[in-house]
């Protein structure tokens, strides 16, 4: 029996990586992703950008509603309860039916009074709701 040498250049040819197994994880993992990524649903507002042209001369006022650091909201010059904000608005947009609301916000006044407000303008039936921050 002849038996078999080893020879360097046998030896040369079992020093390698076998990348099989790796092709196969990144495989797998590139199929779970791009199934995981059919069922992400981003959440968001619609915005509506402005379109920079200036607003016609006869243009109606916005009902301005303020809100100040300190938890305070105006309306019509004088301060209301957040809870009063429908009916005020429901008022004035009765007077003035194209009229949107203005929702002037102190940088630093409580974001869950904003967000209520918001919401009192909705339920008063008003969606044209404008930002803009106070000092």
């Amino acid at each position: 029996m002849r038996t078999r040498r080893h020879t360097a250049h046998e030896a040369s040819e079992q020093h390698g990586i076998d990348l099989a197994p790796m092709l196969d994880f990144v495989l797998n993992l590139l199929i779970f992703f791009i199934i995981i990524a059919v069922f992400v649903k981003e959440s968001g507002l619609m915005v509506q950008r402005p379109t920079g042209e200036p607003p016609p001369p006869n243009a109606d006022k916005s009902i301005a509603i303020q809100i100040l650091q300190n938890g305070e909201v105006w309306v019509d010059g004088r301060v209301i309860d957040a809870e009063a904000v429908r009916a005020n608005v429901e008022r004035l947009h009765a007077v003035n039916t194209k009229a949107g609301v203005l929702i002037i916000a102190d940088d630093k006044a409580p974001t869950g009074l904003l967000v209520e407000v918001i919401d009192q303008t909705h339920l008063a039936g008003v969606y044209n709701v404008t930002f803009a921050t106070g000092e």
